[in-house]
């Protein structure tokens, strides 16, 4: 770990220079163990895919004191206390259908699969959070498979549908609310995931697994649903 002030209230933790399960699950546990140990003192803390941004209250502590403060922490934290942090599994339901599906064709044709092979291979696995950002409530998932592993739209959509299910690279995600954007459109979930009750404005936080469910049509507009 290293850590590198930013400005004159705010200091970056760097875990690592690439992506992996590991480290987010790493950057979970000291996010979650910095907010029990220093939540008093800290105004803002973002985690992302390798990293943690902390802010500190100035009206409480100076910067000095504040990373005094954090390399304590660090330096006591118990590398094998991460295998007693279980992070908390949440289960999406999707409709895959192909009035929702809007990128069902093209996903189809750079993979190479049927699509039912697709939607059984995006249910297969729990997806780490990595990172909420973007959008207020929009969380970053992965990896998903590699054989559905999408780029990007050459031309993104002006306007995706709230609760779209989407790929790209990857990764995949839920469209919390109407937005542009320019991942590939795989299924559509009825739960709204903005909660404006927590700090990330998400049901999910940094760390969560998520997995998806697939569900039919009828059950997907009986849960509130809207095609």
């Amino acid at each position: 770990m290293q850590v590198k002030l930013v400005n004159e209230n705010s200091l970056i933790i760097y875990f690592a220079e690439s992506v992996s399960i590991e480290t987010a699950d790493f950057i979970n546990y000291v996010y979650h163990r910095l907010n029990e140990d220093l939540g008093d003192v800290i105004e803002n803390i973002i985690p992302s895919y390798t990293s943690i941004l902390l802010s500190c209250h100035s009206r409480k502590i100076g910067l000095q004191a504040f990373l005094r403060l954090v390399n304590s922490a660090l330096n006591n934290l118990q590398s094998n206390q991460i295998d007693d942090f279980k992070p908390e599994q949440i289960e999406l339901p999707v409709y895959y259908g192909e009035e929702v599906a809007l990128d069902h064709e093209d996903i189809s044709q750079h993979t190479g699969l049927p699509f039912s092979e697709i939607i059984k291979l995006h249910t297969s696995e729990y997806y780490r959070v990595f990172a909420i950002g973007f959008a207020p409530g929009f969380a970053f998932l992965g990896n998903i498979p590699t054989q559905i592993a999408m780029p990007r739209k050459k031309s993104p959509r002006t306007k995706v549908p709230k609760g779209s299910v989407a790929i790209a690279d990857r990764q995949t995600a839920v469209y919390p609310n109407q937005s542009p954007g320019g991942w590939q459109i795989i299924g559509r979930t009825p739960v709204n995931l903005l909660d404006i009750t927590t700090k990330n404005l998400s049901k999910f936080s940094m760390g969560d697994q998520v997995k998806f469910k697939a569900i039919d049509k009828q059950t997907f507009l009986a849960m509130g649903g809207i095609l």
